[in-house]
């Protein structure tokens, strides 16, 4: 009867070395055999869903979990083979938790990228910004807080670390009071981020006015806000401005505005042939929206009279080159039917000199 083998009982040899590499190769293939047989049966799977969702956290976790059941061959390996069994006992401590964190982070990171392209397909463009800001920033704060705790958890595997924490657990007051004081602008960004999640003044690919400065809100971090103005320049705003100034959001509920041309004439100028103009030339033109068209007489003075051309469009971009066209045709058809109505502050020598000559 043969004796059954049992590499406990052998010292380390070249026969034990081989029984070693072979049970790690066992292990490995079975995982990898394992891993391709469960991910085609999730492709089969979300296929026949209609989400996207799952196809994208599918794939995210993917190669994460690869290694994960990899890990977890070896660790059955481990029990029946003490040379496996001493390595693993090493870096086993230390690639657990990190595989684990890995998996945690794709995981969100699927979750966020498949939300996103999931809530794309609604066709709402303002629903579609909010749920893409609330998105971004609770995965950015699940995302800081998987990797803390996975470094965390990696440094207390070393037995130095872990002296060192049982050691500061003894002041535990005057080491709460330290951590506070030095996490203190983390956690005032990690506040503002969870706030402006929640709260929502303002959501990416918002048209915002901050400090002066008009342009579409790119990104929306823990600490800061990238705005691009129509120049290409990028502002870099810290979170907490937006939370404790006041600030423009044109496009909050949507991107239909009114807008305004205003025109200083002279205060003899005829106001209702302006008007009949104005009014058609908006019409006529394929920017307007149909819903604002307006023309008001908002200020009088000695000198000079202000008038107020309103009109709307369906997104600002629409509206700032209506009001431009306005803008340029009143003047020109001003130059043409009424050139008195144009104020004039020049001193025309020559044709004070053609009168006096007369």
């Amino acid at each position: 009867m043969l004796e059954r083998y049992d590499p406990r009982n052998w010292p380390i040899s070249y026969e034990g070395l081989l029984h070693t590499g072979i049970v790690l190769t066992a292990a490995v293939i079975l995982a990898l055999v394992l891993h391709y047989l469960v991910f085609a049966a999730l492709r089969r799977f979300t296929k026949t869903s209609d989400s996207q969702i799952d196809d994208v956290i599918v794939e995210r976790v993917r190669k994460p979990l690869r290694w994960a059941i990899i890990g977890f061959a070896i660790s059955i390996a481990a029990e029946n083979d003490h040379l496996v069994g001493d390595g693993w006992d090493v870096f086993g401590s230390f690639l657990t938790p990190f595989v684990l964190g890995w998996v945690a982070y794709s995981l969100v990171k699927g979750f966020a990228a498949g939300y996103s392209r999931q809530v794309e397909l609604t066709g709402d463009e303002v629903a579609t910004r909010s749920l893409r800001t609330r998105i971004s920033i609770l995965s950015r704060t699940a995302t800081f807080a998987i990797v803390i705790i996975t470094v965390s958890l990696v440094m207390l595997s070393i037995p130095g670390v872990a002296k060192v924490g049982t050691t500061l657990l003894a002041s535990a007051g005057l080491a709460a009071l330290a951590i506070g004081a030095a996490a203190q602008p983390a956690l005032k960004s990690l506040i503002s981020g969870l706030q402006m999640a929640l709260t929502q003044p303002l959501r990416i690919g918002d048209l915002v006015k901050v400090e002066g400065q008009a342009g579409r809100v790119e990104e929306i971090r823990m600490s800061f806000v990238t705005v691009r103005t129509w120049d290409e320049r990028v502002l870099v705003v810290p979170t907490s401005v937006f939370l404790e100034n006041a600030f423009e959001n044109w496009s909050r509920v949507s991107e239909k505005l009114t807008g305004p041309v205003m025109l200083h004439l002279d205060p003899a100028t005829e106001v209702e042939p302006i008007r009949e103009e104005f009014e058609r030339f908006v019409k006529a033109h394929p920017l307007w929206d149909g819903r604002n068209v307006a023309l008001l007489m908002t200020e009088a003075y000695p000198e000079s009279i202000e008038l107020r051309l309103s009109m709307s469009a369906e997104t600002i971009g629409d509206l700032f080159n209506l009001r431009c066209a306005v803008r340029e045709h009143m003047i020109e058809w001003l130059r043409e039917h009424q050139p008195d109505a144009l104020i004039r502050h020049r001193l025309e020598v020559q044709a004070a000199n053609q009168r006096v000559s007369m």
